[in-house]
């Protein structure tokens, strides 16, 4: 069977990772923008907040479900077509977005957008492990993820400033603008030789099933609840649990932005020595934040300080997780960094819904971290239970 393991050594490593990265920042910035705008998105389709918060939940969903059918379909073209052609799906469903006249309708784009997410993230990490040498395909992972990080520095914190200055729709004009300028970064960059494949559907669906993965999915479906719990709700848990104005919850956001680049940038470079080791180190650490929150976001100091390091544990965990189902699914390594990504947005939608019923129950925003908190507490159980088993089985 043709896989798409051939290394592509002919593409500049540096130049190649620039272009996924703009990729990533693009998709990144529309993917979380909605965090910080969803009291105004709220108003302008005039629907309550938790209702606001379905469309994450949808995006989420999306994600889960179409990555790894879209990467299966996009194997037969090159790496190359593809990524461009998820790109301009991306540019689309933000348009529609940016025009939507009605609730269901921002619904509609936001799902469309969400259909680039699952495949560019599975055929962009092979391309970023490709280019490189094996002992540093988890930075380079770490890289590529990088843009998503810079978004929330840079990315999410404007979008939120936009929308509080020009209104939610100007937000979604920008990332369609931001798209294209992906679309072309990833044109000039990628490589033009390398071929697609027909996809033996039932050997790559049955590596799936491998024990390791399922771990690997597991584990990403705990931590992506565990980080979205709170991060779904960010604004409104600022306002009403901090009494914060809008400057301060988008300085928040950038310092959350900030947060997650160190914490990816810091994860790569974990994973490059231990995969379970920088997985356990990220999972205690943002287990111990989230738990420990409603005692310190009451402040203006202790919101700052809880929210750095929840994120910077949150993306310490994303380059282990990702290559752990890379090399879980070693004959389709594209199908499984897609399904880690839909495992994630799973675990996104899990996390939104654990937060809007918090709310819908009455248990006020200080229950939704200690929500989070279980989570990752569970999670990092099941890493303990997985490395156990493993020792078990390689004594035997």
């Amino acid at each position: 069977m043709t896989t798409d393991s051939n290394t592509e050594h002919t593409a500049d490593a540096k130049t190649a990772l620039f272009a996924l990265a703009a990729g990533t920042f693009s998709i990144g910035t529309t993917e979380f923008a909605p965090m910080g705008l969803l009291p105004i998105i709220a108003d302008g389709v005039d629907v309550s907040i938790p209702t606001a918060g379905t469309l994450v939940t949808a995006y989420a969903v999306g994600v889960m479900i179409s990555g790894p059918i879209i990467t299966l379909l996009l194997s037969q073209i090159s790496k190359r077509a593809a990524l461009l052609a998820l790109m301009s799906v991306f540019v689309l469903g933000n348009l529609i977005s940016a025009m939507a006249p009605d609730y269901m309708w921002l619904m509609v784009g936001r799902v469309i957008t969400s259909l680039c997410q699952g495949g560019f993230f599975g055929f962009g990490a092979v391309v970023a492990t490709q280019v490189v040498s094996r002992e540093k395909q988890a930075s380079a992972v770490a890289t590529m993820f990088m843009g998503a990080s810079i978004a929330n520095i840079g990315g999410v914190p404007l979008a939120s400033w936009l929308g509080q200055e020009y209104g939610w729709r100007t937000v979604f004009i920008c990332t369609a603008v931001l798209g294209v300028l992906a679309m072309g970064a990833l044109f000039k960059a990628l490589p033009h030789g390398e071929k697609g494949y027909k996809p033996d559907m039932l050997s790559e669906l049955k590596s799936l099933m491998h024990p390791e993965m399922l771990v690997a999915v597991s584990l990403t479906v705990m931590f992506a609840s565990a980080f979205f719990a709170l991060y779904t709700y960010v604004a409104p848990l600022l306002q009403e649990i901090t009494g914060a104005s809008g400057g301060f919850i988008t300085g928040m956001l950038l310092l959350i932005g900030l947060s997650l680049t160190a914490g990816n940038w810091i994860g790569g470079r974990l994973a490059d020595w231990s995969l379970d080791g920088a997985t356990a180190i990220g999972k205690a650490l943002l287990c111990v934040s989230l738990l420990l929150a409603p005692l310190f976001l009451t402040t203006h100091t202790g919101a700052a300080l809880t929210l750095s390091v929840w994120a910077v544990a949150a993306f310490i965990i994303v380059p282990p997780l990702q290559l752990r189902a890379m090399h879980a699914t070693a004959e389709a390594p594209s199908l499984g960094s897609a399904l880690n990504m839909s495992a994630f947005n799973f675990g996104n939608a899990i996390g939104a819904m654990v937060g809007g019923g918090a709310l819908q129950l009455g248990f006020g925003y200080s229950a939704i971290p200690v929500a989070g908190g279980l989570i990752a507490a569970a999670g990092l159980l099941l890493l303990w239970i997985a490395r156990r088993t493993r020792s078990t089985a390689a004594a035997a």
